[in-house]
């Protein structure tokens, strides 16, 4: 690893650590105790889009899960989760929900660029905006196939390519103007924020085949007309999500077991 992405990677987790204040109270509970997988900034129920189908008994690797909740809401499905984050702040969060509410499935402290678990240990590898914003996907992707058995599913959220050019220079929330070149996007470091990457659609393809990967669906989500503004996560309006896409959703396939790295 590079000194440069290590230091990037100590202003991220630095900067989840405050971003967890905000989990700590009602918000991570309600988000915990949801009864249903949903997707995105407005909870769109993923029965709606039909990505996750039935996942009883299966082996469920979420990658950069926060506090963990996608985790939570798998396992009430009959799946057997591991959640994985690189915050210690929001694994302690995810604990004690497990512990006031349940269910209880393994928290596992590392960085989903290396990931110290054994090739081929999952049917599913799952991100809600996760690592697909903050992790490098030059990384992140090949640990994914990795981590898949044959034929196994990625299935990962993350931010429009639109609405990260929509974001004006002094961030805040998009707006009906491009800001930003593409290019600049595909590795970000916002002012007063976070290092992020959102790769443009061709980039992703070419990622996710380059990993092994054969892409299966693009759900472009947009926000339902009763949405309301997010409790705290202001990158786009309901007005402005809308009209665009707000949110990714990508579902690949692993078409060959993922090589082993020596270097994790």
């Amino acid at each position: 690893m590079t000194p440069g992405r290590a230091e990037e990677i100590a202003r991220n987790r630095a900067l989840w650590a405050v971003v967890n204040e905000r989990f700590t109270g009602p918000a991570a509970a309600a988000q915990w105790g949801r009864a249903e997988v949903v997707w995105g900034l407005f909870a769109v129920p993923d029965r709606e889009l039909g990505v996750l189908g039935d996942v009883r008994g299966l082996d469920v690797l979420e990658l950069a899960a926060g506090t963990a909740y996608c985790s939570a809401w798998l396992a009430r499905g009959g799946a057997r989760p591991v959640a994985l984050d690189l915050s210690a702040e929001q694994l302690a969060t995810a604990r004690a929900l497990q512990r006031g509410t349940g269910p209880a499935f393994p928290l596992l402290q590392a960085d989903a660029e290396r990931v110290p678990l054994v090739d081929g240990s999952f049917d599913l590898v799952v991100s809600e905006h996760g690592a697909a914003a903050w992790c490098d996907p030059e990384r992140w992707l090949p640990e994914a196939a990795r981590l898949l058995r044959p034929g196994g599913r990625l299935v990962f959220l993350t931010n429009s390519l639109l609405s990260a050019l929509c974001v004006p220079d002094d961030e805040g929330v998009a707006t009906d103007r491009l800001h930003r070149a593409q290019r600049s996007v595909h590795h970000v470091t916002w002012p007063g924020g976070g290092s992020e990457f959102h790769p443009s659609h061709g980039e992703w393809i070419r990622l996710l085949r380059g990993s092994g990967f054969v892409v299966e669906a693009l759900h472009e989500i947009y926000a339902p007309a009763d949405a309301t503004d997010h409790p705290w996560y202001e990158i786009v309006s309901p007005e402005w999500a809308r009209q665009w896409p707000a949110e990714e959703l990508w579902v690949a396939r692993a078409q060959r077991p993922g090589l082993s790295r020596s270097t994790r």
